[in-house]
């Protein structure tokens, strides 16, 4: 069967309307972190807690800013560790084969981390679903990524040449767009998340039990064997 395709401008188009729906939120939603971050223990909740925003604006969720202090965000916090651990680790030991394989690597397992948090699965089975999803999909997921970035980049040269209000400006577009991209990443996640959905359900499901149909055909043939008066 055909690997189904991330459909680019389709993906571009929903980050940028999720992102200006949770602009204020997610700018507010930084401003927490950034003040926070200092705090050690409670920065690492607040970063998964970013996570679980991105994932939620990817499905076109409202995000709540405060939602970054949960409780639920230092839970499992080993594997989250673990699983940072082999990621960094792997795609270092992947860029010693020159570059391009380490670029595959950071684009193929890009998305463990998201699946880790959203379907609490373990550190090696989120690296797995992060490569067997994109499969077929990194070249897309790296132009999406790229022909973001030269929107930006045009948009702020743009800004900036304006006299005066110039850095003001650009300064706002490029705060503006940094929601954007985190928009077009949840986008990306939700899309690869249902193809996970269907390899985990595809897992989960078990074969059908021959022993009876095995003992009745059994049955059937002893059924049929005379015997002794």
């Amino acid at each position: 069967m055909a690997t189904e395709k991330l459909d680019i401008m389709q993906t571009i188009r929903d980050g940028v309307q999720y992102g200006l729906k949770n602009f204020f939120p997610l700018l507010l939603m930084v401003i927490l972190y950034v003040v926070t971050l200092w705090i050690p223990y409670l920065n690492v909740g607040t970063t998964i807690g970013l996570y679980k925003a991105i994932i939620g604006i990817g499905r076109g969720e409202t995000i709540d800013p405060v939602s970054i202090f949960s409780k639920d965000n230092f839970k499992n916090l080993s594997g989250f560790f673990l699983l940072l651990g082999l990621l960094y680790i792997g795609i270092v030991v992947a860029f010693f084969f020159m570059f391009i394989p380490g670029m595959v690597m950071s684009i193929a397992w890009g998305f463990a981390v998201y699946f880790f948090i959203d379907k609490k699965v373990s550190p090696l089975k989120s690296l797995q679903l992060s490569y067997d999803t994109t499969f077929g999909n990194k070249w897309r997921i790296f132009f999406t990524e790229l022909l973001c970035g030269i929107l930006i980049s045009i948009i702020c040269c743009i800004f900036v040449a304006i006299p005066k209000v110039g850095a003001v400006l650009a300064g706002i577009a490029t705060v503006l767009c940094s929601a954007i991209m985190v928009a077009v990443e949840g986008v990306m996640y939700d899309f690869f998340s249902k193809k996970a959905d269907d390899i985990l359900n595809k897992k989960d499901e078990k074969p059908a039990c021959t022993a009876p149909v095995v003992e009745a055909e059994v049955d059937e043939v002893t059924d049929t064997v005379p015997t002794e008066a």
